[in-house]
């Protein structure tokens, strides 16, 4: 009975000892490394023990891919044993146990297995075993891919398949992607790729497949290398096509013009190549071709009343054509709020300024005025002028009306014509004060001389 106790006890300490040590005692950073041909890897393995507290006995071997297993290594603290085949190739690493492989090829792919023996020295009789396996792949560098299109000419939507290839001269283990318009493409219904990407079939090409194409080449040694950019060409359309003015007073298909007005219409559509236009002029169940071309003139005296007509786009490549129509009616805008609106707000800076202007003009006439013409010094004059000048025009007019004797009158009369321009604002001035007319040109002064004859009036009568 004290047997088996003591039995149990040993066997629950080794499995304890196992369970420990080989989660602690060897550490393997990666368990795959990605070799490059040419180049060199090192099968790094940690050793987290001190090895002066035990011995070692070990052993890599390489399997390759068909099965084969050869023993690369055979080592203990003291000694190494290399396979002649692999002595310029392999180095092993004391005390870490990690081994170099130089020079890489594709024979040494595969899996290499590590198994490696340790007994410590205060555990006597106890031998502790650790395994394991790392996996190296062997590749070549990717180099440039170069990218096909088949066929190389411009396609038809709806018409034709296009099929990309891409390949590369150097790479093994290749990854390919195709990009447009560099955005990733993934399989759809009219995308189609081959098992490792390197195909792209587009059934059938449409009007979005038009763009730049990339494809893309990786594989575990090397990062993505772009092919060269190629254009895909497709023909299309038309499509979306529509009829516009910047004129007049559009609704839904409805034009309204005003009377007189020259307008301008622009046919437009979505197409490659570019489109041939018509426009046409229905009236009275009746067509007629008015002219060609993505532009229309229609000068509105010229209708009678309302019109229809209708722009045609054709597309001589792809045989479609689209078709869009519209009414042309004349009549005035100016009855709308937004039109009074308008017309307010535009017409209301002009009369401010028309008023502020006749205002100026107003005041430098005043201005002029009494500056030239001196009201008040007119007005003096007229009531500071001697008797006799005030009482003649008056008395002249009394014997014409008579009503004084005319033989105080008697006497002879002289006209006297004084030549030359005088200044307007000097007549103007002087028929103020005496009221008479004044020519632009001359004015004539009458003047009026009394003879008194020495006898008396009554010897003319003699």
């Amino acid at each position: 009975m004290e047997v088996t106790r003591r039995t149990v006890l040993y066997v629950c300490s080794v499995l304890f000892i196992l369970t420990e040590v080989s989660s602690e005692l060897i550490y393997i950073p990666s368990s795959v490394h990605h070799g490059v041909k040419g180049k060199s890897v090192l099968l790094s393995v940690e050793t987290r023990f001190a090895l002066d507290d035990a011995e070692i006995q070990g052993t890599w071997s390489h399997t390759r891919s068909s099965g084969t297993r050869t023993t690369l290594v055979t080592f203990t603290k003291e000694a190494t044993i290399t396979d002649m085949m692999y002595r310029n190739q392999l180095v092993f690493r004391e005390p870490n146990v990690s081994l170099l492989i130089r020079e890489l090829n594709h024979d040494d792919e595969g899996d290499y297995h590590l198994s490696l023996n340790i007994a410590f020295h205060n555990k006597t009789g106890l031998v502790i075993k650790e395994e394991r396996t790392v996996h190296v792949t062997v590749d070549d560098s990717v180099s440039t891919p170069v990218i096909q299109k088949s066929p190389s000419y411009a396609v038809v939507e709806d018409k034709a398949n296009v099929t990309w290839n891409c390949s590369v001269e150097n790479g093994t283990r290749v990854v390919f992607q195709w990009l447009k318009d560099n955005v990733a493409l993934g399989p759809s219904d009219r995308y189609h790729f081959s098992r490792d990407n390197s195909t792209l079939l587009i059934s059938p090409v449409r009007k979005e497949d038009k763009g730049t194409y990339h494809c893309v080449a990786s594989n575990a040694v090397s990062q993505g290398r772009h092919s060269r950019a190629a254009e895909l060409n497709v023909y299309y359309g038309p499509y979306n096509l529509e009829v516009n003015s910047g004129q007049g007073l559009r609704t839904g298909e409805v034009f309204t013009i005003n009377p007189g007005e020259l307008v301008f219409f622009e046919c437009q559509a979505d197409s490659n190549p570019p489109n041939s236009y018509v426009w046409i002029s229905k009236s009275r169940n009746a067509t007629q071709v008015i002219t060609e071309g993505p532009r229309l003139e229609v000068r509105s005296y010229r209708l009678a009343q309302a019109e229809e007509y209708l722009c045609r786009a054709f597309n001589n490549v792809t045989q479609k054509q689209d078709e869009a129509q519209f009414t042309l009616v004349v009549a005035s805008l100016g009855t709308g709020k937004e039109k009074h609106t308008q017309e307010g707000s535009s017409v209301s800076p002009l009369a401010a300024i028309t008023v502020c202007s006749l205002f100026a003009i107003g005041c430098m006439l005043l201005f002029f005025l009494r500056r030239t013409c001196h009201p008040k010094r007119v007005l003096m004059s007229i009531y500071n002028r001697p008797l006799s000048e005030q009482k003649r025009p008056h008395r002249s007019a009394s014997v014409s009306a008579g009503h004084e004797d005319a033989t105080e009158d008697f006497g002879i009369y002289e006209f006297v014509s004084i030549p030359g321009k005088m200044e307007s604002a000097q007549a103007s001035c002087r028929s103020l004060a005496r009221l008479e007319s004044v020519q632009d040109m001359h004015t004539t002064i009458y003047d009026v001389i009394r003879h008194v004859p020495e006898t008396p009036s009554h010897s003319l009568l003699e």
